[in-house]
């Protein structure tokens, strides 16, 4: 037996759509059999580490318990983000019952790019946005194999970077500096994809050409819109005064903990995802914090009174404040915040203040494209916006493809899916986008999942305790389950997520009687695989 090749294990140990996690030598080695056939792969999500043994094998698709990245097992491949990276694969040999995996000294390489810049391609492909869409786009168009430029244009000077750590971690010091780029700046050149900053001034659909603030202009062969969104502020008094902050970018998060220190109070204005976790990492900070919502219970328009009522009752065991039903009449402060005064008149004092209000789409300086009153780029299935030109990610107002009601999210993971579809039309493929939404948030140490969308709904449904919480929420609109909602149940969601892709989510009635997810998921993927 080679001196890298280890025993883990019998034959007999793994049924067929099994998986477990082994130890050989000093690494975590997935073991997987499907179809009779035994496969060896990292144990860990490239993502954020996620243990894959917790997850969940439909076929020959490994789900992420933690936030659903999935890949291939036969080769490692990624086929859905947030992950970046496919898993490396490890040699598997069967020998009188016995499996051997061989670990090279070194680790296997996962699946990388194979376009890379030629001269000789003369097409040029421009992204519009540097953050999630934009960089998951230009990786999509190498691994296509494409060759000519790739331009990724935004304002901001720095590479694109993991921004969901920023109020997920990043401010409670969980996540530092130097692990927020996604791809390290060699990446870029040896890929030949090209981050330039400029300021865009219109893009002219009509003429193909895009315009600066300063030198010539940008003519395409397809153009990406990623542009994002722009955080919304407060038209009222005193909003303007130092310490009163946004949070978008790593500049802003960098500037919440300058002005953060002991002693500091801190008022968050707004129950957006954004805000509520700038609120856990205040809390975990131990810096005191009130919380303003119009609401009368945070979440009460995305996730419905029970859930909204869980969020509430988690962050209040954090020693978090509420003023439910409130809005702010006016920022006082010498220079710098001092007080917040609600309509209700009462003032709260606050050294830092954090507006989480939402989100406006950049697409103001657009022309020649279908928009939404709230700039929102209106796309087909092929999230195709005019010819040649595709939008991606907070901006884009897409077809949801269980509805086909026309819809926009502004959640980092639909923007990665809708960046490699958008990649791939861009070199002709037409390609419609199918993926299932999903997003997850972090409160307090405890994480969330929703999958599906539901802006409206006719029935909620709980299984567990949405309070402790450990609980899975189904949301039913016309008679059938458009969304979920879960803490604590991964495998749950893994198996839900399956099911809505492959359209055979089981009937609210089989939801009624707590029908076994997983089995049905792994049943759904044996039929449609035959």
């Amino acid at each position: 037996m080679p001196a890298n090749e280890h025993s883990v294990g019998r034959t007999g140990d793994l049924e067929d759509g099994q998986m477990k996690e082994v130890v050989v030598g000093d690494t975590k080695v997935l073991l997987a059999r499907v179809n009779g056939e035994y496969y060896a792969l990292g144990a860990e999500c490239p993502h954020w580490g996620a243990p894959l043994a917790e997850g969940l094998l439909c076929g020959e698709r490994l789900i992420c318990p933690w936030h659903k990245s999935c890949f291939r097992v036969s080769d490692g491949a990624l086929l859905e983000p947030p992950a970046l990276d496919g898993l490396p694969r490890y040699s598997v040999r069967v020998e009188n019952g016995t499996i051997f995996v061989s670990v090279p000294d070194s680790a296997p390489e996962p699946p990388k790019p194979s376009g890379r810049l030629k001269s000789s391609d003369s097409r040029r492909m421009v992204i519009l946005g540097a953050g999630a869409a934009g960089l998951v786009a230009a990786e999509a168009l190498r691994f296509a194999g494409y060759e000519g430029r790739i331009e990724m244009i935004s304002h901001e000077g720095e590479l694109p970077y993991d921004r969901p750590k920023l109020s997920k971690g990043y401010l409670s010091g969980q996540a530092k500096g130097e692990e927020l780029p996604l791809r390290p700046r060699d990446f870029y050149e040896e890929y030949g994809i090209e981050h330039v900053v400029r300021r865009v001034t219109e893009v002219d659909v009509a003429q193909r050409q895009i315009l600066f603030d300063d030198g010539p202009p940008v003519t395409y062969t397809a153009l990406l819109l990623a542009t994002g969104g722009r955080p919304r502020t407060l038209d009222c008094p005193g909003a303007n005064l130092r310490n009163i902050f946004l949070l978008r970018s790593e500049a802003d998060a960098d500037h919440i903990l300058s002005a953060a220190s002991e002693g500091t109070r801190a008022v968050v204005v707004g129950g957006s995802f954004i805000g509520m976790e700038a609120v856990s990492c205040f809390a975990a900070r131990k810096i005191p914090v009130t919380v303003v919502v119009k609401e009368n219970v945070p979440f009460a328009n995305q996730f419905g009174p029970e859930v909204g009522h869980a969020f509430r009752v988690l962050a209040e065991r954090n020693d978090v404040e509420f003023r439910l039903n409130s809005e702010v009449e006016r920022f006082d402060g010498a220079g710098a915040i001092r007080e917040v005064m609600l309509r209700s008149g009462e003032r709260l004092s606050a050294d830092i203040v954090v507006i989480g209000v939402g989100v406006r789409p950049a697409t103001e300086f657009i022309r020649g494209v279908q928009t939404r009153e709230d700039g929102g780029i209106v796309v087909d299935q092929y999230l195709r916006a005019a010819p040649d030109v595709y939008a991606a990610g907070d901006i884009a107002v897409f077809p949801e493809q269980r509805s086909l009601r026309p819809i926009r999210i502004e959640h980092w993971r639909v923007a990665e899916q809708q960046g490699r579809v958008a990649a791939g039309n861009m070199l002709g493929r037409a390609k419609p986008f199918e993926a299932v939404p999903y997003f997850w948030t972090e409160q307090f140490g405890t994480p969330f999942e929703y999958l599906g969308h539901a802006e409206d709904w006719d029935d909620f449904i709980i299984q567990g305790d949405v309070n402790k919480p450990e609980f899975l929420g189904f949301y039913v609109k016309d008679g059938r389950v458009a969304a979920a909602v879960a803490s604590g149940r991964d495998r749950d969601m893994a198996a839900l997520h399956e099911l809505m892709r492959l359209n055979r989510v089981p009937a609210v009635e089989e939801i009624r009687r707590e029908v076994d997810l997983v089995k049905l998921a792994q049943e759904s993927a044996r039929v449609v695989s035959a």
